[in-house]
């Protein structure tokens, strides 16, 4: 069925906004998207790792009090607890964004949708046809080549563990990586950073990255740079994430279908916003 609208929106996310407001200014508005509603930020990305990291920060502040007034030396976060409250908040998010576009008349579709005319997408039997069309539908990861990479996970399913692993290794030195690093350092996971290039985030003020990655080994996370993974193993109940390093080859061991995170520049994918691959 033919469907016409002045606006067609691809991607429920932040961007995805723009419906909204087209449609409050008259416009006749449809939204698309493959996956529930709400984008990664609302479901994947920055409202639940804001849950994992207000938790690890409020045990944080704790030990740093301890001997000083505040016993929180002994204090630790109780995952399964942590999990089940993130999901109290965030699991509500597609059928409370339907139920937001439903009352101002925004059409919503699901499935994937692809171009078959210039202004014109085809979603299963229904081809809608747009007088402007935005794609806002964010990026994904890179597949990676070394053997066992089909090992790695993402962190979809770090922000939905039923419970955390003992070690972590995450491949890959961006800025998410650390976050969760820290997080899960701080709910008494062994974590280790594993980073190909020399320095990790790049792309971030030098004097601030130094200070970051000198204050995470502090914390007893282990940070490697110059280090490219070069493929992961099964060891019984463990993984061993293999690296070439500038010197040597060496392994970091953690355990299968755990999260051996990666992350970085090139891990986009076309959805709304980005996320990182572990093993």
């Amino acid at each position: 069925m033919e469907r016409r609208y002045d606006l067609v929106v691809v991607g429920t996310g932040i961007t995805s906004g723009v419906a909204s407001r087209c449609r409050e200014a008259g416009w006749t508005v449809a939204v698309v998207d493959s996956r529930p509603f709400g984008g990664t930020c609302a479901l994947r990305g920055c409202v639940p790792k804001k849950i994992l990291v207000g938790a690890a920060q409020a045990v944080h502040a704790a030990r740093d009090m301890n001997g000083i007034g505040v016993p929180g030396g002994a204090l630790a976060i109780d995952w399964p607890q942590l999990m089940k409250f993130k999901r109290s908040l965030v699991d509500p998010t597609p059928e409370r964004t339907e139920q937001t576009w439903a009352k101002i008349g925004v059409e919503q579709f699901h499935g994937r949708a692809r171009f078959v005319g210039p202004t014109t997408l085809a979603v299963g039997d229904d081809r809608l046809v747009g007088r402007r069309v935005v794609i806002a539908a964010g990026a994904m990861p890179v597949p990676l080549k070394f053997p066992g990479a089909e090992r790695l996970t993402t962190s979809d399913q770090f922000l939905n563990l039923d419970r955390l692993p003992r070690r972590i290794v995450f491949v890959g030195g961006g800025y998410v990586a650390f976050e969760f690093a820290h997080v899960a350092s701080r709910a008494g996971a062994g974590v280790t950073i594993v980073h190909r290039g020399a320095r990790p985030l790049e792309a971030f003020d030098p004097d601030l990255v130094d200070l970051l990655v000198k204050r995470t080994r502090e914390l007893g996370i282990g940070v490697e740079v110059g280090a490219e993974v070069s493929g992961i193993d099964v060891d019984g109940d463990r993984l061993i994430v293999r690296r070439q390093a500038a010197r040597d080859g060496a392994s970091v061991r953690g355990r299968p279908g755990r999260p051996q995170r990666r992350s970085g520049a090139r891990d986009r994918r076309p959805r709304s916003g980005s996320r990182r691959r572990q093993a």
